[in-house]
């Protein structure tokens, strides 16, 4: 085959490939117009209002709180009627007692008050539920908000890659033409120009599962469409660890559920206690007689949990309200103690992923496109291979995807060190 047939072979084929791919960067050349960026404090905010898990734990607490009115209020009055000597033709008319009773339960003073209290903290523990959902979905949405970020930003390098190669074909073909070249290069840059466009599904799939995660946590329907997120913020994190520490001290909520859990098993056993004490039964009672005249009596009675058979019962509350106690006690040592080592580890994470994204962005990126550059210059001037240039180009493309990998990180590990803080922080620390 004569060298100008392999050239125009070499052309049609050039030329397809243009033409197959030329829809996708058509259609990415329309992603890439200018349009709103995705702003992430108002999808906290919507998400807060929409979130139906959030919506189900506000639900919890507010049934909880409907328990307080429930345990300080008084048992039921009994009404009661009473025949006493009725005839044998059970005319209950012609008894010649009949008595009508209200009675009261009045429990021993302070037992009423402990249960307001105990229910009391049992809504403040829903409460503190509540900011703890509320805390993990702020987390996640912001994770899953950034790593939409990582996913567009992926195709857009990927894109960028894709340009920079068809650059490569222009030249690989050049020099071919000018018969310095191997059709073999040239060869070689269509079979990665066609490995790059195999891997845009792959892109498109990951950006459209980031998307239907992020609607999912905003109640949407998940194929909603969604503008490209703005960029993470930039800077190393210098709050103090003992500062960290004390903020989460007063915001955590799973801290505060903690400690109200002691508080409210505190009450259980004080309440526990007070069962020692009789409860008294007032009433009063209207007697109607038959024959005799009428009247009005009064009955006071109480129960006796201090009765040798029944004693044990109580002792066994009292035991099993000190065993909670203690427990609690534990689980809020336990908090403390995973508190101080998440804050302590997420704070390493948060700022070795920004000295990692720094020395990409000052070192191996700068270096990485320096290599790229002279590659190429090689390769036009013959002292380098086509595989130098292809290699030089890959390491750039990876260098960049790590570099935002590692500043999505630090978001990803901030969103967690802000959940365990139970606030959120400055990220311009």
């Amino acid at each position: 085959m004569t060298w100008s047939i392999r050239f125009w072979l070499l052309a049609v084929t050039v030329v397809s490939l243009a033409f197959w791919t030329s829809e996708r960067h058509i259609a990415y050349a329309v992603d890439q117009t200018p349009q709103p960026s995705l702003v992430l404090s108002d999808l906290i905010q919507e998400a807060l209002v929409r979130n139906p898990e959030i919506a189900a734990a506000r639900k919890q607490w507010e049934a909880a709180s409907q328990r307080i009115a429930q345990a300080r209020t008084l048992d039921d009055p009994t009404l009661s009627v009473q025949w006493w000597n009725a005839p044998e033709s059970f005319n209950l008319g012609r008894s010649e007692n009949t008595i009508v009773g209200l009675s009261q339960k009045l429990p021993f003073p302070g037992k009423l008050a402990l249960k307001e209290d105990v229910a009391g903290r049992s809504a403040d523990i829903s409460e503190q539920a509540v900011r703890a959902k509320e805390r993990d979905l702020i987390a996640r949405l912001k994770q899953t908000y950034y790593d939409l970020f990582l996913a567009y930003k992926a195709i857009q390098i990927h894109h960028e890659q894709i340009d920079l190669l068809k650059q490569f074909v222009e030249i690989a073909t050049a020099k071919f033409r000018a018969g310095k070249g191997s059709q073999v290069d040239v060869l070689k840059a269509q079979v990665e120009l066609s490995i790059l466009h195999q891997q845009l599904p792959v892109l498109d799939q990951r950006r459209d599962t980031a998307q239907g995660k992020l609607n999912q946590l905003l109640d949407r329907d998940p194929r909603f469409p969604l503008a490209p997120p703005q960029e993470p913020h930039e800077g190393r994190f210098d709050q103090d660890l003992e500062d960290l520490y004390r903020a989460a001290t007063a915001a955590r909520p799973e801290l505060k559920a903690a400690d109200l859990a002691v508080q409210r098993n505190e009450q259980s056993h004080a309440l526990a206690r007070r069962e020692y004490f009789p409860d008294i039964n007032l009433g009063v009672q209207r007697f109607q007689n038959f024959q005799a005249p009428n009247g009005f009596g009064a009955v006071v009675s109480i129960n006796l949990p201090f009765a040798f058979w029944t004693k044990s019962k109580y002792d066994a509350a009292v035991q099993e309200a000190a065993a909670a106690v203690a427990a609690a006690r534990a689980d809020l040592r336990t908090v403390e103690n995973l508190t101080r080592f998440q804050i302590r580890d997420l704070l390493a994470k948060v700022r070795a992923s920004w000295e990692v994204a720094v020395l990409y962005r000052t070192t191996v990126l700068p270096q990485a496109e320096q290599g790229v550059a002279a590659a190429r210059a090689g390769y036009r001037t013959g002292k380098t291979g086509f595989l130098d240039l292809i290699e030089a180009d890959r390491a750039w493309r990876g260098f960049q995807l790590e570099y935002y990998r590692a500043r999505v990180e630090r978001e990803h590990r901030l969103a967690e060190l802000e959940q365990v803080i139970g606030a959120d922080l400055n990220e311009n620390s």
